[in-house]
């Protein structure tokens, strides 16, 4: 029986279609009568206590009043189903509507919709930031860190992003040189108290649905540990070659301080933790394409861009 079936008979599900085959595999399917989605998780990403915390974090802020997926438990009661060779399935509710825009496609609406957009997501992710920190999570939990080692160290999250085959030798001794001013001016914010704790990590904007008006974040996959600062960061990546960048840079900062305190010195930084995103997801990309891929390239390229950006400053 395959991995999918397993799956559904856990939940006595019966399956409708499958909406994404990423990092994970994602099935609408049909449980008790309504739609949910069920994730079949990649091998080898998240270990099986760690999607357990990813649901035990999002369980506690659909608790709290945020607009969230939940997970859904099987009838004996388990939300995190072993289906053998180190893979686990999960059942979700289902999030109506569809995905506030696409990453290199530029967004729907005029520069002015744009700004009122964002500066509801940004109140969107400081509400996050805000629960978080008010809730008591399980003594078990646990997710990795996008601290400076997950992000900057000899080994981050990720991967070990300057050993991208698209580098050329000047371009990876630019990464290396940012990394290493990076390093010391992240270390400098977290000595200094930097605003630290649960983020989502990848607050793109595939990730944020919108219906009826409302927002909602879905796929924390990649929730951890790390700096506030990064989930905007995340955000403002898929921005930068609107017209109005600027703008609505300006209008989810200004959404996430009616919410939740962002200082001055903290917001001058957002461009390296831009950069150390850029860094990440060039790591990311290597395992997961082939050497000579575009997409490798492509993902280099705009690393290369932030480093030089940052450096520039």
């Amino acid at each position: 029986m395959s991995a999918l079936q397993d799956a559904l008979k856990a939940w006595r599900a019966q399956d409708i279609r499958m909406i994404k085959d990423r990092e994970n595999i994602v099935h609408e399917v049909r449980v008790d009568s309504r739609s949910a989605a069920l994730r079949l998780h990649r091998p080898g990403y998240q270990s099986p206590a760690a999607i357990q915390s990813e649901l035990d974090w999002m369980a506690a802020l659909a608790r709290a009043g945020m607009r969230v997926p939940a997970p859904i438990p099987t009838a004996s009661g388990d939300t995190v189903v072993r289906l053998g060779d180190g893979q686990c399935a999960t059942m979700i509710t289902w999030v109506e509507g569809k995905p506030i825009g696409e990453g290199g496609v530029p967004l729907d609406g005029d520069a002015n919709q744009h700004c009122a957009l964002y500066r509801r997501v940004g109140r969107e992710i400081a509400t996050l930031h805000n629960l978080t920190d008010q809730l008591s999570l399980p003594t078990k939990f646990s997710r990795h860190r996008w601290d400076i080692p997950g992000l900057l160290g000899d080994q981050p999250f990720w991967g070990r992003f300057w050993e991208s085959p698209a580098l050329s030798a000047d371009e990876r001794a630019l990464v290396l040189r940012a990394r290493a001013v990076a390093h010391d001016k992240a270390t400098a914010f977290a000595e200094n108290g930097a605003d630290f704790g649960l983020i989502h990590a990848d607050a793109l904007r595939e990730n944020i649905f919108i219906h009826k008006g409302d927002l909602t974040l879905i796929d924390f996959d990649d929730a951890g540990f790390g700096f506030r600062l990064y989930d905007l960061a995340v955000m403002m990546t898929q921005n930068e070659e609107e017209p109005a960048a600027d703008a609505i840079r300006d209008a989810a900062i200004a959404g996430y301080r009616e919410l939740r305190p962002l200082p001055d010195d903290a917001e001058a930084l957002l461009p390296m933790f831009v950069m150390m995103r850029r860094f990440a997801s060039m790591g990311w990309a290597v395992p997961r394409n082939p050497a000579d891929s575009p997409v490798v390239r492509e993902y280099a390229v705009k690393a290369i861009r932030a480093a030089r950006a940052f450096l520039d400053q």
